[in-house]
């Protein structure tokens, strides 16, 4: 990509290439992966594989939990941000937007066929013996959390965008995992209350993933609930009505979850929970992993301080951030949250995760590992002093007696 300073021409002011440019496509591997784990079930089938075909349908997790970490390790940081002078001009080039919009027919498209799997009693012609074992249907539908998963994070791209196209579009990538209420919360509360312990989707220091989950999915419920149910007071009209966006968004995925299931039948039904509860705690692992410990300090006047790039962790592996729309660029994007993924910068001045979003999710299920990898980056990140640390309450005594309440820093 090239621009040309006014009045020459002939001499450009500014000259860069967006080399992952075509990479961006890559995205759509995620909603396709059913397709592709099919084709190569049928081809091992063929080949008499039938033994180990199975594991194809579980393509998600593997897609999640190896093959991306594992390019990660391999390929490293990206290390590189797009000049200022050229944001207007990627901004409105219409190649990155498509490669969001177009996660949306796939996503469906997958999961309409992952019904199809789940319910056909005969699959012979993919060389399977009457329909899938139940191993293979819940491989399948975890494969389609993940399909969700990701899918919530095209929705938070799409969602925080001023297109009323875009804005429509999140809440349709959000009606699979059942989490429409995610637009609500995460634009008007999360950005609002990040890194303050009045946030349900800000870790707190010593908290587990496991007690993290259902505070933050019951908190955002609640705050999604309180927000728009004040912005309809305000204009005068009813909670209860179709203007509430907490409302209409359920109403798509009730009503995609109905159609689902008048026709292929009740028997999807436990998988389709499945993949949506996966879906949205994808998400929460995610949020996790965002603002673990991460504090806002207050100022004189007793409010929070802006928020700036120091209270997210970062991370710019290349891959992850390929498959996830520039979302480790995580600092960015709370100063600019309508600024779109291809402009996203890394910022040295944030803290940094040692690995990639891919690598750190799968630590955060093993808290003991989580703590031993990121509490003393969490105690570096404030020179030590555990007073500046955002706490979980339950553990605050003993937190502050071991790392000491004078800034003993973490050993």
């Amino acid at each position: 990509m090239t621009t040309a300073s006014p009045g020459s021409p002939t001499e450009p002011a500014v000259q860069w290439h967006d080399r992952k440019r075509h990479l961006w496509l890559l995205g759509l591997v995620p909603p396709t992966a059913l397709f592709l784990a099919t084709a190569l079930v049928w081809g091992g089938n063929q080949l008499g594989l039938q033994a180990v075909t199975p594991v194809m349908w579980w393509i998600g997790p593997l897609l999640v939990y190896v093959l991306v970490p594992t390019l990660d390790l391999f390929i490293g940081p990206d290390g590189e941000n797009p000049p200022e002078e050229l944001f207007e001009q990627l901004e409105n080039d219409m190649f990155y937007r498509w490669c969001t919009y177009l996660y949306l027919p796939f996503q469906y498209a997958s999961l309409v066929f992952a019904c199809y799997l789940w319910s056909a009693g005969d699959l012979s012609w993919l060389g399977i013996d009457g329909g899938l074992g139940l191993v293979s249907k819940i491989g399948l539908a975890i494969s389609m959390g993940v399909v969700a998963g990701i899918g919530i994070n095209t929705a938070h791209e799409l969602g925080h965008k001023k297109v009323e196209l875009e804005r429509r579009l999140s809440k349709w990538a959000l009606a699979p995992s059942f989490y429409g209420h995610f637009y609500i919360e995460h634009n008007r509360g999360h950005h609002v209350r990040v890194a303050t312990p009045e946030d349900p989707a800000s870790a707190r220091f010593g908290e587990s993933f496991w007690r993290f989950l259902p505070r933050s999915v019951v908190g955002s419920l609640r705050s999604a609930w309180r927000l728009e149910r004040a912005r309809l007071e305000r204009l005068g009209k009813p909670v209860w009505s179709p203007q509430n966006d907490v409302l209409n968004a359920w109403a798509i995925s009730v009503v995609l979850f109905a159609v689902l299931v008048a026709v292929f039948g009740v028997g999807i039904v436990p998988y389709l929970l499945i993949q949506a509860v996966f879906g949205f705690s994808l998400l929460e692992v995610v949020n996790y992993l965002e603002h673990y410990g991460l504090l806002r300090q207050r100022t004189d006047r007793g409010r929070y301080e802006r928020c700036s790039p120091a209270h997210s962790w970062n991370s710019d592996h290349l891959v992850t951030n390929i498959f996830l729309y520039h979302l480790q660029r995580h600092s960015d994007h709370h100063a600019n949250p309508t600024r779109r993924y291809q402009t996203l910068r890394s910022m040295e001045i944030s803290p940094q995760l040692p690995a990639g979003y891919a690598t750190m999710i799968t630590l955060a299920y093993f808290p003991p590992l989580w703590r031993k990898v990121m509490d003393h980056r969490v105690l570096e990140h404030y020179d030590g002093d555990i007073t500046r640390v955002n706490i979980e309450p339950s553990k605050r005594e003993a937190i502050l007696a071991r790392y000491g309440a004078g800034g003993d820093s973490a050993r």
